[in-house]
C-alpha cells in the first residue's frame, strides 16, 4: 500500500496540489522517483539516502518507487526532499499517524546532513494549500516567516527531519523560533519630489501620468533631471492593497528575491534594468521560466531609461504586455502566464549627443531621425504622456526654496484614485483611467462644451487617429478626477491635448 504524503508544484506565479506516493516493492535494492521531474527532483534520491541515514533512520533495502502525482505534468525544484523523505519514514520503520499526514503538506529542500534548506516560491505554495484544505503546512524555519503570510493555515519551521518527524509522533512540543517576525517599515523615503526644482509644468503630467495609471516618456538633454524624476514616482503612487501586495509578493518568492526581506512586500517596486537587458530578462523566460523585469515591475513602475539604447526587439515585445497587463511565455512543453500590470516611464536624449537645439550639438539630421526611430510607433502610441524636459534655470537651482512634497503629491493621487475605484467598482480588470475600454470612455467620459468644441478644433487641425482620440478623453478624464470635477471641462481637455507636445523641432514625437 502507497503512502501518501502533500506537496505542491510550481506553475508560474501559481501552484497546484501534488501527491507524493511512496511504496515499497520486493526485489533489488534501488530508487525511482517518476512523475516528470527535472534533475532537481532526480538528483534528490541521492539526498535522501544521506538524510534518512545521518539521522539514524534505516534506510529501505527494498525497491522505492516515488511518484509525483499528476504524473503527465512536467515538476522542478528541490521542495519535494521534505515529503519524499516523511513518505519512506512512514512507509518503513515508523509509522506516522495517517490522518496527521493527510492534513499536513511538506516543503523543503534536504542537505545530506538532515538540515532543512530554505527553498523559493513558498508563499504560492502556501496559498495553494489553504485553499486544497491544508490544515498544517511544515516548512523550513527560513521560510517560516513567509508562509505564515497566508492567514487561515497553521505553520511550523523546523531546522532538520529528524525535529518535523518526533513533531508528527507527538513527542517534540513545538516552540517558535526565537527571531522577530515582524517586518521592519522604512518611515520616510530615501528620495522625494521636494527635491525637485524649476520642473513645475511637468510635474502636473507626472502627478496625472501616476493617477490615471498612464505611460510617461521624458525627452530632453542630459541633465535636466529625467531620471530624478522617474525615480520618485514610486513615492506619489497609491498605497498597496493587501491583494496587491500578495501579488507582487508571490513573483518575489518565486524568483528567490523574497528571502532576504523575508516579510510581505508592501512598497510599490521600481525596476530600471540596464539597456543591455536580453529579451528573457526583460519579457520573461529561461529553463525552468522564471518571470522578467516587467513582472518583477507588477504593480509598481518599469524605468527604461535611455530607451532607444534598448535592443527594437525587445522593446516591441512590451506592446502585448502593456495592452494586456499580463505575459505569456511559451515553451514547447509548458506554457507560463505572468501578471505584467506596471506603469512604463521612460526618458530618452532627442539625439545620439543628448544636445539636439543647442549650439554644442553636432548631430546630422539623419543621425537624430534615426536615433529616434528605435521607437517603433506601435511603443509609442502605448504612452499616453510624452513630455519635453526643459534644462533648470540657473535661478530655480540657486533657490533654496522647496517643491511640494512626495506625501503631500501622493494624497493628490491617492484622491483621484479613489474616484476611480468607486467608479469602477463593478469591473475585475480595470482599475485606473488609463485601462478603460470603449464602452467606458463613452460612458464616463462626458464633455461639457467648451471642451468638446475644443477637441473637435484640434481634432479636424490635426486629424487625429479613433486611438489617440480615446487617449486623449482618458488622460482629460485624469485632470478631471484630480480636482474631483464630475464632467471634463475645457482646461481638462487643453491639458490633455497638451500631454504629448506638439513642437515638432523639440520632440519629434509626433505620433498623432
Amino acid at each position: 500500500m502507497a503512502t501518501v504524503v502533500n506537496a505542491f508544484a510550481l506553475s508560474g506565479v501559481s501552484a497546484y496540489p501534488v501527491a507524493v506516493e511512496t511504496v515499497l516493492l520486493h526485489g533489488q535494492p534501488s530508487i525511482s522517483i517518476v512523475g516528470l521531474g527535472d534533475t532537481a527532483v532526480k538528483e534528490a534520491a541521492h539526498r535522501l539516502q544521506a538524510a534518512l541515514t545521518h539521522s539514524s533512520y534505516d534506510f529501505p533495502k527494498l525497491k522505492i518507487v516515488i511518484n509525483l502525482a499528476p504524473s503527465g505534468v512536467k515538476k522542478s525544484g528541490s521542495h519535494f526532499d521534505l515529503a519524499m523523505a516523511i513518505g519512506l519514514i512512514s512507509s518503513g520503520e515508523v509509522l506516522l499517524p495517517p490522518e496527521e499526514l493527510a492534513q499536513t503538506a511538506f516543503l523543503g529542500e534536504l542537505s545530506l546532513n538532515a538540515e532543512l534548506k530554505p527553498v523559493n516560491g513558498v508563499l504560492p505554495m502556501a496559498m495553494c494549500a489553504r485553499d486544497s484544505g491544508i490544515r498544517r503546512l511544515i516548512v523550513p524555519v527560513d521560510n517560516l516567516a513567509e508562509a505564515r503570510l497566508v492567514r487561515e493555515l497553521e505553520v511550523f519551521g523546523f531546522g532538520t527531519l529528524r525535529e518535523v518527524v518526533d513533531f508528527l509522533l507527538g513527542t517534540l512540543e513545538y516552540a517558535p523560533p526565537d527571531r522577530s517576525l515582524e517586518p521592519a517599515y522604512s518611515a520616510l523615503p530615501a528620495v522625494d519630489f521636494a527635491d525637485v526644482q524649476g520642473q513645475e509644468g511637468l510635474l502636473e503630467y507626472v502627478i496625472a501620468a501616476v493617477a490615471g495609471g498612464h505611460n510617461f516618456l521624458m525627452l530632453g538633454s542630459p541633465g535636466c533631471g529625467k531620471s530624478m524624476i522617474a525615480k520618485r514616482i514610486p513615492t506619489i503612487m497609491p498605497k498597496l492593497t493587501e491583494e496587491e501586495a500578495l501579488e507582487i509578493t508571490k513573483i518575489y518568492s518565486v524568483t528567490g528575491l523574497l528571502r532576504q526581506q523575508n516579510r510581505l512586500i508592501t512598497e510599490r517596486p521600481f525596476r530600471s534594468p540596464h539597456h543591455n537587458a536580453s529579451l528573457n530578462a526583460l519579457i520573461g523566460g529561461g529553463s525552468p521560466v522564471v518571470p522578467g523585469e516587467i513582472s518583477l515591475a507588477h504593480n509598481g513602475v518599469l524605468f527604461l531609461d535611455e530607451i532607444a539604447e534598448f535592443e527594437r526587439k525587445a522593446l516591441d515585445a512590451l506592446r502585448q504586455p502593456l495592452e494586456d497587463k499580463v505575459v505569456t511565455v511559451s515553451r514547447v512543453k509548458s506554457t507560463s502566464t505572468f501578471p505584467a500590470n506596471f506603469m512604463l516611464v521612460a526618458a530618452m536624449n532627442p539625439c545620439p549627443c543628448g544636445y539636439h537645439g543647442q549650439p554644442k550639438c553636432r548631430c546630422t539630421d539623419y543621425e537624430v531621425v534615426k536615433y529616434r526611430q528605435k521607437l517603433s510607433g506601435p511603443i509609442l502610441d502605448r504612452i499616453d504622456v510624452q513630455k519635453y524636459v526643459q534644462p533648470v534655470p540657473f535661478l530655480s537651482l540657486a533657490s533654496a526654496r522647496k517643491g511640494p512634497s512626495s506625501l503631500e503629491l501622493r494624497e493628490r493621487v491617492q484622491y483621484a484614485r479613489d474616484i476611480q475605484t468607486k467608479r469602477f467598482v463593478r469591473s475585475t480588470e480595470v482599475s485606473a483611467n488609463a485601462q478603460m475600454t470603449e464602452a467606458m470612455i463613452k460612458e464616463f467620459c462626458q464633455l461639457e462644451p467648451d471642451a468638446l468644441r475644443l477637441l473637435q478644433l484640434s481634432f479636424e487641425r490635426f486629424q487625429y487617429s479613433a486611438r489617440t482620440h480615446n487617449k486623449f478623453l482618458k488622460i482629460a478624464r485624469t485632470f478631471a478626477d484630480l480636482e474631483g470635477s464630475p464632467q471634463i471641462r475645457k482646461k481638462d481637455m487643453a491639458a490633455a491635448l497638451m500631454a504629448r507636445d506638439m513642437d515638432k523641432e523639440h520632440t519629434g514625437m509626433m505620433v498623432f
